[in-house]
């Protein structure tokens, strides 16, 4: 079940603003576009009678409903691992539980399909959503079409550059904001509602049942653009992280359901009244003189509505990074209460990228709308697949309860993922390709990644070995203090190996030092470290273990200093340790396993993660790289 993620100071309120900020402008933006999408889809084969906009209407209400009210909020939202959501917070979770090798290769596979459509998402919903916002200025002056392009790179490029603040700093500024653009769409929609009591009919799901007996191709084509009303969904959940569980849910029911059921409703009794407004329901909602100001509002919401996937993305990155689907990366944490709240540079840029090429291809938003539902829809039936496996073997529901949810959440998301299949030819091959792409680096890292793994292991042989080996041979010691990061207690650092087969001493006081991170903020001083003698009590060989937050740094020298300290037996000087990284030079030379283009790709992720020297602090003029050459 889910846990309280810890470390949470600010306010209910406060947390919840922030979460309308940054979770829910996906969702939030898509009146602007989904009714719109709808009556204009096919040649206009969904009509504006009165079957066909209760029968829409009634959809878009349920599957907001079901989809992200019942599904996401209430039950999805319970699975976190220690506070953090997405797809591959159920792979996490499922991993520590399953023994069974064939069903966690399952789940693993599931989980990487499903964060690589979630990327897909993240790269498609900046490019749509900021265009979107900047062509909508064109409907003030047509003039504005020519700046569409530049206006929109050079928006998205501040988006961007902002990220290194934090979602908290950007929430705040966002919060207001969408709190304002909520504010707004059940303003819009409450006058038209009242004049056209009618909509509110559609409140009963039996005219979104009979609008499917009585049209059923054209309601399933409609189902494709109906979708457009819960983008956003899967960000968040991948999102929670970054607030909790409870501000999200707050801000959900208080505020951003009743906004956007309200706003549909009343572009909904709008058309019912007026059946020419479909050519733009949004804007037709506000009078004459507020349409320029909407435009305004509506450019800034857009824009905010990005933030969404690309904190998104930050946190799902991290998870494959724990997973063991990508090498390790910078990471930033961006809040000293707040463990979700982090920064990626790499992740950050290559999204930026993404983003920019799609809008110097697609030239205009309408060019990538039909791409948009199917990273969504999959991302969907995927997290669903996850959850029902996660329900099933670890939280033990009955048959019943999981019969329930396949029937009426996955039927629905199944519709919604077929509906969107008809689009691949005309541009849903994009979010696929994007997923390709991230799958297969997800895949040959993860391969690679075990078979360094294994080799390594053989190369560095079993510690408590070694050490009596040191003794016995009486290996030469030279005075100093040398330093050798190592991820475990059990294998001998490649390092320290090397150095004695090469320069045949051994220095005179030896630290094998292990950084465990632990999901808190902080670990207090008193409790971070512990001492092991790996010796006889006189070899001078020890192991330290520093446990840290997620707020403290991975500084090796302070955890080193601070060892000294609480440990009277190490009379050390930390001025005087010399550091020794274990490193091994990887080719690419190709495995039974690995075919010779994976194993190049391998060795191109080795080279690019994040430096170690500079994660773990360590001084340059006093850190010495040695270890082994391998080939993958």
């Amino acid at each position: 079940m889910s846990q309280t993620p810890m470390g949470r100071r600010g306010s209910g309120f406060t947390l919840a603003l922030g979460a309308v900020g940054v979770v829910f402008g996906d969702i939030g933006t898509s009146p602007l576009y989904a009714l719109k999408t709808v009556f204009s889809i096919d040649h206009n084969s969904v009509a504006p009678t009165r079957v066909d906009v209760l029968g829409v209407i009634s959809m878009v209400i349920w599957s907001i409903t079901i989809v992200v009210s019942i599904k996401y909020v209430v039950l999805i939202m319970r699975a976190d691992n220690d506070g953090e959501g997405g797809i591959l917070a159920l792979v996490a979770l499922l991993r520590a539980k399953l023994a069974d090798r064939r069903r966690l290769a399952v789940v693993m596979l599931l989980g990487m399909f499903g964060a690589a459509l979630f990327y897909g998402d993240s790269v498609i919903t900046p490019a749509i959503s900021v265009m979107s916002a900047i062509e909508g200025l064109a409907v003030v002056n047509p003039d504005l079409d020519q700046v569409v392009l530049p206006a929109s790179v050079a928006v998205l490029a501040v988006l961007f550059v902002v990220q290194r603040w934090g979602t908290e700093a950007i929430g705040r500024a966002f919060g207001p904001v969408m709190a304002l653009w909520f504010v707004v769409l059940a303003v819009l929609g409450v006058p038209h509602i009242v004049r056209t009591p009618e909509i509110l009919a559609a409140l009963s799901p039996t005219y979104a049942v009979a609008f499917v007996v009585e049209h059923p191709f054209t309601a399933f084509i409609a189902m494709g653009a109906v979708v457009l009303t819960i983008t956003g969904a899967e960000a968040l959940y991948a999102d929670m992280g970054h607030f909790g569980a409870a501000p999200i849910r707050r801000a959900w029911y208080v505020l951003v359901f009743p906004a956007l059921a309200l706003n549909y409703f009343g572009q909904g009794a709008m058309i019912l009244r007026d059946p020419a407004a479909i050519d733009n329901p949004f804007f037709n909602l506000a009078p004459a003189w507020a349409i320029l100001p909407l435009v305004i509002l509506a450019t800034l919401a857009t824009v905010i509505a990005s933030q969404a996937v690309i904190s998104g993305a930050f946190s799902v990155t991290r998870q494959a990074v724990r997973l063991g689907l990508f090498p390790r990366l910078s990471v930033k944490q961006t809040s000293r209460e707040e463990g979700g709240q982090i920064y990626l540079p790499v992740v950050n840029w290559v999204l930026f990228v993404g983003v920019v090429v799609l809008i110097a291809v697609f030239k205009n938003s309408s060019g990538l709308a039909t791409a948009y539902g199917l990273a969504v829809t999959g991302t969907l039936i995927l997290t669903s697949l996850l959850y029902l496996v996660l329900a099933r073997l670890v939280w033990h529901w009955a048959v019943w309860r999981l019969a329930a949810y396949a029937v009426v959440i996955g039927t629905l998301e199944i519709t919604f993922f077929a509906a969107n299949l008809t689009k691949v030819a005309s541009g849903g091959w994009l979010p696929l390709l994007i997923a390709a792409v991230v799958v297969t680096l997800m895949v040959t890292w993860r391969t690679g990644a075990e078979i360094l793994s294994h080799r390594r292991r053989e190369l560095e042989g079993p510690l408590d070995d070694f050490v009596e080996m040191i003794r016995v041979e009486n290996v030469p010691r030279v005075p100093g203090l040398a330093v050798f990061p190592h991820p475990n207690r059990t294998t001998t650092p490649l390092a320290l190996r090397s150095h004695v087969n090469f320069n045949h001493v051994l220095h005179e006081h030896v630290v094998i030092l292990q950084i465990i991170n632990e999901n808190v903020p902080h670990i207090h001083h008193v409790d971070r470290v512990s001492v092991d003698d790996l010796g006889h009590g006189d070899d001078g060989i020890v192991h330290v273990t520093v446990r840290v937050g997620f707020n403290d740094s991975q500084d090796i020298p302070k955890g080193l200093t601070l060892a000294i300290d609480t440990s009277p037996e190490l009379e050390l000087d930390v001025d005087d340790a010399h550091y020794f990284l274990s490193v091994l030079t990887l080719h690419a030379t190709g495995t039974p396993r690995m075919r010779s283009w994976r194993a190049r790709l391998f060795v191109w992720m080795a080279h690019n993660a994040a430096n170690r020297t500079e994660v773990f602090h360590l001084p340059p003029e006093r850190t010495v790289v040695m270890g082994a050459n391998l080939g993958v």
